[in-house]
């Protein structure tokens, strides 16, 4: 189709991730509002059996796609269904299988292909299950990893993301006992630029404003409590501050989220996972978003997993995955009018 009048709409991939999941599911119902698609052309990689069977199953069938087999035969006015050649893949809701896990990688693995070449401008993916996935192609705790070996820029940052709220954490999807060990001043260091730089970059925020967690009780309490403050993580805030960027901390997790003292800044950097995760979901569930910063492509994906329990029964919420779509969307264009600006 001819896409004089529709070229500078940002191309968004979307890998399927386990078709067993609600992510068909959410997808779906993303783009039954059909002024969806005055903002993004999207690419779902998945096989149109897979579409077909939700949209039936679920009663959407007033969801309409265009299938194609090369990103050449895109719709720009049209939710294009990407289906692969020698697709066999049929939804078991709810089960957990080795078929759904290759698959959920074929998906991923076409759409970063997609992504290197240019064809599509940016990537929203899907749940997958860390387990089934797993394979001599994908040995990653998840996407994050995968997607920093994929693209050469093993220092990311996971950033969750909602119109209230921005959370990084420093050390992800690793054991609770590893984190102590892991900090260190030069990672809390690498993760605020990071951070600082994709707030800029991605976010339009000229000067931000970043506060950053304690890893211990009451922030160490002086080191009644522990050192790592004292010895690891405000020298890295002092080193960081002194190159001019607005830096503040290390707080009480409690304290900062519990008083809302949290508005105050444009991001959170937390220590590990769930001390960022779990006051950032409670806030802002169904409404936020993973982003993947420091990585030259642009990735976000919803902040749920596959929820097999719900799975095919219609009762998944697609807030999250739509704000991931839009996120993609506007990080794209951020990242145009900057490029134009510099150039």
């Amino acid at each position: 189709m001819n896409k004089n009048n529709n070229q500078n709409k940002p191309i968004i991939g979307i890998s399927i991730g386990d078709v067993n999941g609600i992510g068909p599911e959410v997808v779906i119902k993303s783009f039954l509002d059909h002024r969806v698609l005055k903002h993004m052309v999207p690419v779902i990689y998945c096989s149109s059996k897979v579409i077909s069977y939700y949209r039936k199953k679920l009663e959407l069938e007033q969801f309409n796609y265009h299938q194609i087999r090369s990103i050449n035969d895109l719709h720009y006015k049209k939710v294009n269904v990407f289906t692969f050649n020698d697709d066999n893949i049929e939804a078991q809701c709810g089960q957990v299988t080795s078929q759904a896990g290759k698959y959920a990688f074929k998906s991923l693995e076409k759409a970063c292909d997609d992504l290197t070449n240019g064809e599509i401008h940016g990537l929203v993916t899907s749940p997958i299950n860390k387990n089934n996935i797993q394979s001599d192609g994908f040995s990653f705790p998840g996407h994050t990893e995968y997607l920093g070996d994929k693209f050469g820029q093993k220092e990311n940052l996971m950033f969750m993301v909602s119109d209230s709220l921005r959370v990084g954490v420093v050390t992800g999807h690793i054991p609770l006992k590893e984190v102590s060990s892991a900090i260190n001043k030069d990672l809390i260091l690498a993760k605020l630029k990071i951070m600082n730089k994709s707030l800029q970059k991605d976010f339009g925020i000229q000067k931000p404003k970043i506060a950053v967690l304690g890893l211990n009780p009451h922030a160490g309490e002086g080191g009644l409590l522990g050192e790592e403050e004292i010895k690891i993580i405000k020298p890295a805030l002092d080193e960081f501050k002194q190159k001019g960027n607005l830096v503040f901390g290390p707080f009480p997790a409690d304290g900062l989220f519990g008083s809302g003292q949290f508005n105050k800044y444009d991001a959170i950097l937390a220590m590990y996972h769930d001390q960022g995760l779990v006051p950032f979901k409670s806030l802002t569930f169904e409404e936020g978003v993973n982003f993947t910063a420091g990585l030259d492509i642009v990735r976000s994906s919803p902040d749920h997993g596959t929820a097999y329990s719900i799975a095919g029964k219609n009762e998944a919420s697609q807030n999250s995955f739509t704000k991931a779509l839009f996120l993609a969307k506007d990080v794209i264009v951020n990242r145009r009018a900057q490029k134009n600006e510099n150039s």
